[in-house]
């Protein structure tokens, strides 16, 4: 075996899991949530930026101000998932860099003084992020349901600001009947990768 990671394991993260797209109605925790979080957050991105910025919709209420933002297709998975998270980048994540990053504080006004070059840095890096925590959701026996199929503007003003721009919006759940699409193709190593 190439990988260290047990067969069972990554089945669970990567061979097995899918998008699902129906759900138990088996809650998830905040304890759940941030011992995925805690995991997650050790995941390597640029200067140790942390962008990536959480919304976790509970309430009756915000699941309704969600939905109609959502597609179409996408507003009964969302309506009727556990728990719902709009995964937001910050693009203020700079101000955050001298304690993230306290060898080369100077980090946050060389390299991310302007705001296009932030926009850029938290979009890249918070998309990582958000890439983790999907991993993490599956890490800890739970599917997940990411999307991006919605107003993206509509979002942002209903449940974010000027500084934090959506990634996507995660369904959170044990997958219900049903869950599962088939698997779709992926590219072949050879498709792929090329030595030099």
């Amino acid at each position: 075996m190439s990988l260290v990671l047990d067969s069972a394991a990554q089945d669970l993260l990567f061979r097995e899991a899918r998008t699902a797209n129906t759900f138990t109605d088996e809650p998830v925790t905040d304890e759940q949530v941030q011992a995925i979080y805690d995991l997650v957050k050790f995941g390597p991105t640029a200067f140790n930026q942390s962008p990536l910025r959480v919304v976790l919709v509970r309430s009756a209420e915000g699941r309704e101000r969600l939905v109609q933002h959502m597609a179409e297709g996408n507003r009964p998975k969302t309506s009727t998932a556990p728990l719902v998270a709009i995964l937001a980048a910050d693009n203020e994540f700079h101000e955050e860099l001298p304690a993230l990053l306290p060898h080369f504080p100077q980090a946050k006004d060389m390299f991310f003084a302007e705001r296009p070059v932030r926009e850029s840095a938290a979009g890249l890096n918070a998309a990582l992020q958000a890439a983790y925590f999907i991993i993490g959701v599956r890490a800890a026996g739970l599917a997940a349901g990411p999307m991006t199929g919605y107003d993206a503007a509509g979002i942002q003003k209903e449940f974010l600001d000027d500084d934090h721009a959506p990634l996507m919006v995660v369904n959170i759940g044990k997958p219900g009947e049903d869950a599962w699409f088939p698997r779709s193709p992926r590219l072949s190593f050879d498709e792929v990768v090329t030595t030099v």
